[in-house]
């Protein structure tokens, strides 16, 4: 039985990724440091999973000479990037992407849980939540959050935490990523994949997903099929997911 869905929130849940840039490149002009992340720069970076992670391996190896003075200061630079982040998200209203918040609904109206798996910042998870959902609603009983997992993705921590917590096996789960690394990060916790391509992750394998789409669909704004399994009419919906599931027992 598919009781649990388990989403990665940066680029999964909403295009999250360039504001993530841009509120490291205000963090970094505030504090008079004289860095400048493009599009591009950014892209490489997100092979590092985790935002403090990225700015320490930024230090490493672009600033060497300065790391032991720079990493003093990634705290402060990291703790004003998040802010940052949080005023961008509620200033421009970052919506989710397609079939997220319908897929959420089936869910939650048909006792399937809905659970949150990622690596980014406790902050930045409630900040995306409390804008799309506004009024106090919490559409996922658990969320494993970026800080809380002994590793990042791609290992598999943070998957094993919400499954943890939300007491079902991986057997009885699907998880929702955009990136390679999230991808192998689920699959070593068990799960079954189901991929979503995102702004940053275009040229990312998306091997291992039972199923590859642009996004998850909506009802007459199909998405665009890439791989693996195929959805009736372009959208995923948790009536198609449960026969899927059903048909892997």
């Amino acid at each position: 039985m598919l009781r649990a869905l388990i989403f990665d929130v940066d680029g999964t849940l909403a295009e999250t990724e360039d504001l993530h840039r841009q509120a490291f490149n205000r963090a970094f002009a505030e504090l008079g440091l004289p860095w400048l992340w493009s599009p591009a720069t950014y892209r490489d970076l997100l092979a590092v999973m985790g935002g403090k992670e990225r700015l320490a391996h930024f230090i490493d190896t672009e600033h060497p000479g300065e790391a032991a003075a720079l990493h003093a200061r990634a705290p402060e630079i990291h703790g004003l990037k998040t802010r940052l982040y949080g005023e961008l998200v509620s200033a421009g209203g970052l919506g989710l992407r397609p079939g997220i918040r319908r897929l959420i609904a089936e869910a939650r109206e048909a006792g399937v849980r809905v659970a949150v798996a990622t690596t980014t910042s406790r902050p930045n998870v409630d900040r995306l939540i409390a804008v799309n959902f506004p009024g106090g609603e919490q559409p996922f009983g658990v969320i494993a959050a970026g800080d809380e997992a002994a590793r990042k993705k791609p290992a598999p921590d943070v998957f094993t935490l919400a499954l943890e917590r939300l007491g079902v096996a991986p057997s009885e789960a699907v998880a929702f990523e955009d990136s390679a690394a999230g991808i192998r990060s689920a699959l070593d916790a068990g799960l079954p994949v189901l991929a979503t391509r995102s702004q940053y992750t275009e040229g990312h394998p998306l091997d291992g997903a039972f199923s590859a789409l642009s996004d998850l669909g909506e009802p007459g704004q199909p998405h665009r099929h890439l791989a693996g399994v195929a959805w009736p009419g372009g959208v995923v919906t948790l009536a198609a997911l449960r026969d899927w599931h059903a048909g892997r027992d």
